[in-house]
């Protein structure tokens, strides 16, 4: 009695030793297939220059090594693992597990009737998938673009300029009324102000305010992000008189720009003077106001900002015998410093300057009042040899492609892309007096530059697919009929995107290009059994619904386990979650939409594209 017990248990572990060896040899081809196709879309755009070849790199690497590494563990350790858990006592299963799999079989047996209906109407089904087609196109128009969305980087900038010739004190008390406007902003921790600096450059008419938040767990809600936070903000600081007072974010990508939003430069190709400058930037900002795209246009060009100009008699001076450097360095050092030395005291490093007191500097006339040593030794009145006269010049003129340029810094308006942000400056800038043309710069500047970046990389990772596949299968006509389950995941990962308000940006992007690799995965599980089901002499629409129907449930167990996976990217909240919505809600959607469809689609596919692929064979034998 025991002998027989411990022969048929022996029995039952070979058996299941002979299945998982016969399943492994059956799945082997396409498991290959699947991980040269993942690792093919990524490896090749892992090399692409620039901000958009960085960011992809990341992706790229990192999915590429993963994908490597499991179909290792599929054609090792996977088999054993399912020798031994199908054997023996591992056999019995839990009543819910039971009740899933009689779910799955009803659901495979229905499956299985509707596909047999529905390659009866071949026709038809192709001119669904066609119509998901021009969908796929119509959404990919409507989807706004962008580059980089604005995160929450747990802070925000706003911009003080006065007007021109303001005192240091006077920005200081402007500073002052704005940390008074924020102090009843609750998400805000407090403000840190700066007088007389700018990103522009230094100006006593010039501020900045750093503005820090609580942190994350304090601030849950949309209501309560930093971008919440600044249109709230926005409306309250216009109402402050003296003095133009601007909020924005910090760049999405650091050492792209000095602020979120865009950076448009104006530059002037003709030899304007600097007054038609400011009042070309200042009349396209007041343009702005026109369109709703727009919002917070800001420029810290001047041309009016009051100054003294200091004309030295060179004439007097040489014949005074006063070199034209004691003028200039006893203006220097005494209306400004010089760096004298450094002196040690009480164990404490000292550094010396030297320049005129405060009460000696504070007026023009005080000019007057120095002396020069000329070559002789004498002491001159400076007095003598100067003359000041007021004017009015911008504090800092830049340049930009050679051109004098004004910066004009702005951001897309709340429920519009960055895209479309640039795309209304463009058409503003084509009323742009003559000989004034314009240029970008910064984050913007990448965006527009990776728009035909982003196309070349997915053109390439399908290229690279299709080659893979086709040296795989010795076909190029299998591997054609694998990427066309490529356009329905394109309209689920569009379409989810434009539900749900967000832009076709680099993080969108790169779940696109991994649609591609994962939405041929399902293609290949169906495309290879099916030619293993012919190659035994299966009659084609038995062997494509087969196929179908035997690898449904590794097909729904896949993508249920991917699509579970990237939940927490959809629903994410904190610090990147612009970043992970987009990524993931785009990898979501394009992968249930995929997984419905191409479920259909790919068995019809396969039947008509097969059945004039073999038609060709038999005219061309017969001939």
């Amino acid at each position: 009695m025991i002998e027989n017990i411990e022969r048929h248990i022996a029995a039952g572990e070979h058996d299941s030793h002979k299945a998982a060896a016969a399943a492994t040899g059956e799945i082997t081809s396409a498991v290959i297939a699947t991980s040269l196709v993942l690792c093919a879309v990524f490896v090749p755009v892992a090399f692409f220059p620039g901000t958009t070849g960085i960011l992809f790199r990341q992706f790229a690497l990192t999915i590429a090594f993963s994908i490597a590494i499991s179909a290792f563990n599929a054609l090792t350790l996977a088999p054993a693992l399912a020798a031994i858990f199908l054997s023996g006592p591992h056999r019995q299963k839990w009543w819910w597990l039971q009740k899933f799999d009689d779910g799955v079989t009803v659901l495979t047996r229905g499956y299985r009737s509707l596909l047999h209906y529905l390659l009866g109407y071949k026709v038809a089904m192709m001119v669904l998938f066609f119509a998901g087609l021009g969908l796929a196109y119509l959404v990919f128009t409507r989807v706004p673009r962008g580059f980089v969305p604005d995160e929450d980087q747990g802070y925000f900038i706003i911009l003080i300029q006065a007007p021109s010739g303001a005192s240091l004190e006077y920005t200081k008390a402007i500073g002052k009324q704005v940390s008074d406007l924020l102090s009843d902003v609750s998400e805000a921790e407090g403000t840190f102000s700066v007088a007389g600096f700018s990103f522009s450059g230094s100006a006593s008419n010039q501020g900045l305010i750093f503005v820090p938040l609580k942190p994350y767990s304090q601030r849950k809600g949309q209501e309560h992000t930093a971008t919440a936070i600044l249109n709230r903000v926005r409306p309250r600081l216009f109402s402050i008189s003296g003095a133009i007072v601007f909020a924005t974010l910090p760049p999405a990508v650091n050492g792209l720009g000095q602020f979120g939003g865009f950076q448009f430069v104006l530059q002037d190709q003709a030899a304007h003077t600097l007054e038609e400058l400011s009042n070309a930037a200042h009349g396209l900002m007041q343009a702005s106001a026109q369109r709703k795209e727009l919002v917070g246009l800001y420029t810290p060009f001047t041309a009016n900002d009051p100054q003294y100009l200091i004309t030295i008699d060179r004439e007097k001076a040489k014949s005074l015998h006063v070199p034209l450097s004691q003028i200039t360095d006893t203006l220097g050092v005494y209306m400004g410093s010089a760096y004298v030395n450094d002196f040690d005291f009480n164990n404490r490093s000292y550094r010396v300057y030297v320049q005129a007191d405060k009460q000696f500097r504070a007026t023009s006339q005080d000019m007057k009042q120095f002396y020069v040593r000329s070559d002789s030794g004498a002491m001159i009145p400076l007095d003598n040899l100067i003359s000041i006269t007021q004017t009015t010049t911008p504090q800092v003129i830049s340049h930009y492609n050679l051109f004098r340029s004004a910066e004009i810094d702005g951001s897309a308006a709340p429920g519009y892309s960055s895209g479309q942000a640039i795309a209304a400056m463009e058409d503003l800038a084509k009323k742009l007096p003559q000989g004034f043309s314009y240029s970008w710069t910064g984050l913007s500047l990448e965006e527009l530059q990776s728009g035909g970046t982003s196309l070349i990389l997915f053109g390439l990772g399908t290229l690279v697919v299709y080659l893979t596949l086709s040296a795989q299968y010795e076909s190029f006509v299998l591997p054609f009929i694998v990427l066309l389950a490529v356009p329905m995941a394109l309209l689920g990962a569009l379409g989810a995107q434009w539900i749900r308000g967000l832009q076709n940006d680099v993080f969108c992007q790169v779940g696109l290009v991994m649609l591609v690799g994962l939405s041929s995965k399902n293609a290949i599980l169906i495309v290879e059994f099916a030619e293993q089901l012919r190659g035994r002499g299966v009659p084609l629409v038995e062997a494509a619904v087969q196929a179908a129907t035997i690898r449904l449930r590794p097909i729904l167990m896949t993508s249920l386990a991917f699509i579970l996976g990237v939940v927490p990217l959809v629903v994410a909240t904190g610090a990147g979650e612009n970043g992970r919505h987009s990524v993931g809600t785009t990898v979501f959607g394009g992968m249930i939409m995929s997984t419905v469809l191409n479920l259909f689609f790919i068995p019809v596919l396969y039947l008509i594209i097969e059945g004039w692929r073999e038609h060709g064979k038999k005219i061309a034998v017969a001939e």
